[in-house]
């Protein structure tokens, strides 16, 4: 090989090494880049999938079971409730009746088959059996974070009514009295003065003896033999079921035994009230609206009842003994205990009892009375007619003694009614009854 070609082969191996050095060495430091402004997007698309048609969620539905408002009051319950749900529109009240001499047994069978209304009515009477076995809810946690109700707007007696051991375990929705109704019209006919507050039975009788008129069926007066009237009368003659603290039970104590048998003596000795068998099976209202009867001893509840009477009637406080006592009655609404709906419940309970729009219903209709103290609602209710003299509804709560209760509440009032039927009978004397109703008490309290 020449010279010359060794030298053009080793110039281009040496620059073949150059180049490679070039590449491996370090890189040269970039100069710093301008920052680069954000872009701003101003009108951004989001494409979802189109909603379909949002469901409204469906109203809660309880159940409020009455025995009060069958038959004369269901129009204005559902007047009530349509307030209410116009106020509630997620809550929906299903009204359920029974008449009072089966309420009772068909609210026990609901319970026990675990069918029971959220919500139901209790009167005064049979509230402490029910509060007694656990069965209402306690309605003070509700009522003390409540700030839209004051409990001060109830009657302070009414509302004591369903307070059990330190629970309010009801809301007072009304009270109600018994008065002494008249028929004017037989009044003027046989010429006798109108009945006073200040009567006596003693008044009634003699009264009725004039009143009585066998050859067109009219009886001067009734009262019935039954465990609500006897309970009044005895009080009347200051007679006690049990004394003050219910240690011992006094039903049999003279006072008791002559206060059952004036009554009795109105039908077989006076013979001014009419037996059973005399009345055929109607009911003292029948015979009042049938003008068979001069005077009714029965509840404020009838003035609605008696309004298209054809004939003139009006009121007064009924007669006394001893003493003057009138019924109390107090009817409450309560919530079940185990409710699956515990807060709609308290705002039905709420609204029926405390609206001042329901209590307005209640006096139009002639609904026994609203537990609540607004003066102005009575002036309402004072001014309507018949009767002319409903101020004696008002006298008469000067008067109200409230039933004597237990917790085997029913089972008394049936065990004392029986002894008074067997009195009627002439199966008893009114001694040997309640001689009897002491120790069936006595056995009941144990």
């Amino acid at each position: 090989m020449s010279t010359k070609s060794v030298f053009v082969r080793l110039s281009v191996l040496l620059m073949i090494v150059s180049v490679l050095l070039v590449a491996c060495g370090p890189a040269a430091t970039p100069e710093p880049a301008e920052p680069i402004e954000p872009e701003v997007i101003t009108n951004t698309v989001v494409v979802t999938a189109t909603p379909g048609p949002v469901e409204p969620e469906e109203p809660v539905e309880i159940t409020y079971y009455t025995f009060s408002a069958a038959p004369d009051h269901l129009e204005d319950l559902d007047q009530m409730v349509q307030l209410f749900e116009a106020a509630h529109p997620d809550i929906k009240v299903k009204v359920e009746t029974a008449p009072f001499d089966q309420y009772f047994t068909k609210l026990q069978t609901l319970i026990a088959g675990g069918t029971a209304p959220d919500v139901f009515e209790l009167n005064y009477e049979n509230f402490v059996t029910y509060a007694d076995k656990g069965l209402l809810l306690d309605l003070s946690p509700m009522m003390t974070a409540d700030t839209s109700l004051n409990a001060e707007v109830y009657s302070e007696r009414a509302n004591s009514a369903f307070n059990y051991n330190g629970m309010q375990l009801g809301l007072p929705a009304t009270f109600s009295t018994v008065m002494l109704y008249y028929n004017k019209d037989l009044f003027d006919k046989a010429g006798v003065e109108y009945p006073t507050a200040d009567w006596t039975w003693t008044d009634a009788v003699a009264a009725g003896e004039k009143l009585n008129d066998p050859a067109n069926g009219v009886w001067g007066l009734y009262s019935g033999i039954q465990f609500w009237e006897f309970y009044k009368k005895a009080a009347q003659n200051n007679c006690k079921f049990f004394n003050d603290d219910k240690t011992e039970v006094t039903i049999n104590s003279p006072e008791c035994v002559q206060a059952l048998q004036t009554m009795v003596d109105m039908v077989k000795a006076d013979k001014v009230v009419p037996s059973a068998a005399d009345m055929g099976g109607q009911s003292d209202g029948d015979m009042f609206l049938a003008g068979q009867l001069a005077m009714d001893v029965t509840g404020i509840w009838m003035f609605s009842a008696y309004k298209d009477a054809p004939f003139q009637w009006d009121v007064t406080v009924e007669p006394g003994m001893e003493n003057k006592a009138t019924h109390f009655f107090a009817n409450g609404v309560s919530v079940f205990a185990a409710s699956k709906h515990p807060q709609e419940a308290y705002e039905w309970v709420k609204f029926f009892t405390s609206d001042p729009e329901m209590a307005k219903i209640r006096i139009a209709s002639g609904w026994e009375l609203p537990a609540l103290k607004d003066p102005a609602l009575f002036q309402d209710y004072l001014s309507q007619t018949p009767p002319a003299n409903r101020q004696a509804v008002i006298d008469s709560l000067e008067f109200a003694v409230v039933p004597p209760v237990i917790v085997r509440q029913s089972e008394m009032q049936d065990g004392i009614n029986k002894l008074l039927e067997q009195v009627m009978l002439d199966q008893l004397t009114p001694q040997e009854a309640l001689d009897q109703a002491k120790t069936l008490i006595e056995g009941l309290m144990e």
